[in-house]
């Protein structure tokens, strides 16, 4: 990164020398963004897939908890630090009414690491109680040195469902993903479903296969696997490891055994594509940024420099600058063609997710509601219950990665009225973590199934039957001068009064399976009502990067042209005796400049002509 740095200081220095405080801005943000050489990997998997010892065997060291009766319940983030220290850091309160009012920050508690299993696992905080964010581990492990941060997420599956909604907010904030399934069986179906949203996400995926050592047929199993990922279409790579032999290789420093674990592969993919992926990334876009500050400053410096070297025609040089200044202004008002792009594409959109949204929960509530007529919902109650919110869980994590697409190709139309060619730079449209909007559903309502003791099935009996003995027993005294009470009467009695035990529990059934569907009803207007309001909110705060984005880029262009112009008749009226210097003057800030952008475009490796003065 040294060489970036360098690169940002000599365009910092011509842009200060051109008073381009704006441009330095721009700047700035880059270099901002050079200093954080963090590359976020997700580890993410269904529940007890081995994701935590994985973590753990990455860096030698039990920071995240393992045991077959716990499960982690809060993310963990383990990064380079130069002592081992763990932070807890509890989620902000909730977001103040009155929009003036500041959120208050989060909350960071430092414990120690021995303890820190108390707080991020299920057993020790059941549900998140304590209402955590996430907790931080630093580790002076020479794999993290160079920026890799390790996210070990809660279970996408088992424990409550909305964890894979939040783990697919994080995904396009992600450098890259270790989609987690131990060696037990080939892939489910819920497993291949999020590795293709993740790929649509995040455009790094790679697949660890865990647990070899555990299953003998782990070999099949990895073959199974690799003919589900190419039937899907997903070209990642798939590295079968054992978290046990690497940790037995490295208390022991046996590199044959480390290569035989698995893990030499799995190390050099992060290191090799993940870290050094994230590096050229990085400086791509650090150089596009020199790259367009650079223009910007040479359309003004070639604009006097062609103005001084022939007086006589820049007047069509001029008009021409100013014809572009005059374009280039309809893209700072309000009524732009971008302004108005922008604004309905942001409505058709919120249409758009809320239609998708809502019909594939009417898909579900179809489903559940077949499922209800199908069973007693009070005996099978917590299964339903699992199925319902893991299913709702997957709807809402596909809508988010559709919406998130339709952002994308929003942003790129907007973006194609500065620039047809789609270069113009787009803004990072995700901002924070999820707000975590299945955490505001309460949970769905329980049917109970009422006991019925010995004493009341005999009274349902009872009153079934004493219509049917009084009935018959008048027809029989009548006809044969028999008592009311009497064999025959009785055994109709029996019958009828069985009949009526069997109706009255059937209609205990029908009567739990409309209270199943009411609840289900319910429940699935809360997700609507609150995913609804997250995605609104989404959807806001999107367009409101776009249009500082956007503003900002044609404020730049403008002051840009505005310069050029008035440079350029500034040389134009100069006179002949200062007209000699003042070239010498322009000349040498033209090379200056070129001598940045050639170093440049050296970097990022480009092979893009310098920009000239519009003809």
């Amino acid at each position: 990164m040294e060489p970036l740095a360098d690169l940002l200081d000599r365009a910092a220095d011509v842009t200060a020398d051109a008073g381009r405080p704006d441009l330095l801005a721009r700047l700035d943000a880059a270099r901002r963004r050079l200093r954080d050489p963090h590359v976020r990997v997700l580890v993410v998997g269904e529940f007890k897939q081995g994701k935590s010892q994985l973590v753990n065997a990455l860096v030698n060291a039990p920071v995240c908890p393992v045991d077959d009766d716990v499960a982690t319940s809060v993310p963990t983030v383990v990064a380079h630090g130069e002592t081992p220290s763990a932070t807890l850091v509890l989620a902000p309160p909730d977001a103040p009414e009155d929009p003036g009012t500041p959120t208050a920050p989060a909350t960071r508690v430092e414990v120690p690491l021995e303890s820190l299993p108390e707080h991020v696992s299920e057993l020790g905080n059941p549900g998140n109680a304590r209402r955590l964010a996430y907790a931080e581990v630093t580790l002076p492990r020479r794999l993290l040195a160079d920026g890799l941060v390790l996210v070990d997420t809660p279970g996408v599956g088992g424990l409550g469902s909305t964890h894979a909604a939040n783990t697919m907010a994080a995904l396009p904030s992600a450098d890259a993903v270790l989609l987690v399934s131990d060696a037990a069986q080939e892939y489910s179906e819920p497993e291949l479903e999020f590795l293709d949203q993740a790929m649509r996400l995040c455009p790094n995926v790679a697949c660890v296969l865990t647990k070899i050592d555990l299953y003998p047929h782990w070999r099949q199993v990895a073959e199974l696997d690799r003919g589900h990922l190419a039937a899907a279409g997903a070209r990642v790579r798939l590295m079968p490891v054992s978290s046990t032999l690497r940790l037995h290789a490295a208390r022991t420093k046996d590199a044959e055994l480390h290569e035989e674990s698995g893990f030499g592969d799995l190390v050099r993919h992060l290191r090799d594509d993940v870290v050094g992926h994230a590096g050229t990334l990085a400086r791509r876009s650090t150089t596009h940024d020199v790259l367009a500050v650079t223009d910007h400053l040479l359309m003004s410096a070639r604009a006097e420099l062609g103005a001084l070297q022939d007086p006589a025609g820049s007047t069509a040089m001029i008009e021409d600058l100013v014809a572009a200044r005059e374009a280039t202004g309809e893209l700072r008002r309000r009524s732009a063609r971008w302004q108005q792009t922008l604004g309905d594409g942001v409505a058709d959109l919120a249409a758009d997710i809320d239609y998708d949204l809502r019909d594939r929960l009417r898909k579900i509530t179809r489903e559940a509601e077949e499922a209800i007529d199908t069973a007693d919902p009070g005996m099978v109650w917590e299964d339903f219950d699992d199925w319902l919110v893991q299913r709702i869980a997957s709807a809402v994590a596909a809508n988010f990665v559709w919406a998130h697409e339709r952002a994308q190709w929003l942003a790129k139309q907007v973006g194609e009225h500065f620039d047809r060619q789609g270069d113009v730079a787009l803004p990072e449209l995700v901002h924070g973590d999820s707000q975590e909007a299945l955490d505001l559903v309460a949970r769905l309502e329980r049917v109970e199934v009422e006991r019925v003791g010995p004493t009341q099935k005999a009274l349902i009996a009872l009153r079934g039957s004493y219509g049917g003995i009084l009935m018959f027993g008048m027809v029989t005294l009548v006809a044969f001068g028999m008592s009311i009470i009497n064999p025959f009467s009785v055994g109709i009695g029996v019958i009828m009064g069985g009949k009526a035990y069997r109706d009255d529990k059937k209609a205990r059934v029908k009567r739990r399976q409309a209270e199943a569907k009411a609840a289900v009803r319910r429940h699935v207007d809360e997700v609507v009502f609150q995913v609804g309001k997250d995605s609104k909110d989404r959807l806001r705060a999107m367009q409101r990067v776009l249009r500082d984005h956007f503003t900002t880029t044609a404020e730049e262009l403008y002051r840009s042209l505005d310069d050029s112009v008035r440079t350029a008749r500034e040389a134009a009226s100069a006179g002949e005796a200062d007209r000699s210097g003042r070239v010498a003057a322009a000349r040498a800030a033209v090379a200056r400049i070129e001598d940045v952008r050639a170093a440049a475009l050296r970097l990022g490796e480009h092979r893009v002509e310098p920009v000239g003065v519009p003809a």
